[in-house]
């Protein structure tokens, strides 16, 4: 006859552990990989060599400070190795002394002041109509059929070719110059943001409807609030071409404006006049990349990456 022999709790649990999945039967239970060492098992991963991992505030800046430094290195050797280097590449320090004349001078502030008015409001424009045409096209298939052709068609039109156009059509004012930096912009922002609201998840919809929301309700409050961090993207990502349209404009007519300062030191070959304002041009730029990824951020701390 057999007699059950009781068991404790205790070594149910041994047991269990000792023959699950993790090691074999013989070995004590397996600590599972922890979210901070990166969900995987092994040795810790260096942060610089980490896929897709986070860098602190200290080693961004001194990376950055580093790529700037290599940067300028190589632009010194360069100009030091170079005949003539006065007169076709300009030192580090020649350019540093030609960017104080300018600003000393006021030439820097007041021709800055009027390229900038020139791209905030032809890109601000360009921006406006966008996201009102790019929201329209990747939620209503109709809008997109309506807008598809024309679209495909203005498109492949070079912006530059429209400048003696515009010249004749508006004059040579402060509209032709905005006016190209619109057209040069806006096709590009309405495709990138329709893709932008087509990738807005149907499950949320779904659930929108479900819930009793109405066509506007959805559009305003799921469809929109989710493309937010893409369309200030795009209009990261293509604020450059607003700046070259703006060179365009004012190579071609104007009478202020940092290109129109390059196309004048031309006449004069000031190499170093030439690379200074090409620095502002790179400054300008990182600072607007900055600007644009915090207020992405800000505005939507749920898709930081």
């Amino acid at each position: 006859m057999n007699v059950p022999v009781p068991v404790r709790e205790g070594e149910v649990a041994a047991a269990a552990s000792r023959l699950a999945p993790g090691g074999p039967p013989g070995s004590g239970p397996r600590r599972a990989a922890s979210p901070e060492r990166g969900g995987v098992r092994g040795r810790r991963q260096r942060p610089l060599l980490r896929i897709r991992g986070q860098l602190g505030f200290g080693w961004k800046l001194g990376l950055a400070t580093v790529g700037i430094g290599l940067i300028i290195a190589v632009w010194a050797i360069a100009a030091a190795n170079t005949a003539n280097s006065k007169s076709l590449l300009p030192t580090p320090a020649a350019t540093w002394h030609a960017l104080v004349r300018l600003k000393t001078d006021g030439v820097l502030s007041h021709d800055l002041w009027a390229s900038l008015q020139r791209v905030l409001i032809g890109y601000g424009i360009s921006i406006a109509i966008g996201v009102v045409i790019g929201i329209a096209i990747g939620t209503f298939a109709s809008v997109e059929a309506f807008f598809e052709a024309q679209i495909g068609f203005l498109r492949y039109i070079p912006a530059s070719a429209l400048t003696p156009l515009f010249l004749l059509w508006l004059g040579i004012g402060e509209s032709p110059k905005i006016w190209l930096i619109v057209v040069g912009t806006v096709f590009y922002n309405v495709l990138m943001i329709a893709d932008v609201a087509r990738s807005v998840p149907r499950e949320l919809l779904n659930a929108s409807y479900t819930l009793g929301a109405g066509r506007l309700t959805v559009i305003r409050r799921v469809i929109l609030r989710h493309s937010v961090p893409g369309i200030i993207d795009v209009a990261r990502i293509n604020l450059a071409a607003a700046w070259l349209m703006l060179v365009v404009a004012e190579i071609l007519a104007a009478q202020e404006g940092l290109a129109y300062q390059i196309i004048r030191a031309q006449r004069f070959r000031a190499v170093d006049t030439m690379f200074a304002i090409l620095i502002v041009f790179g400054v300008i730029g990182l600072f607007s990349d900055v600007f644009l990824r915090w207020l992405r951020n800000v505005t939507s701390p749920w898709a930081r990456p």
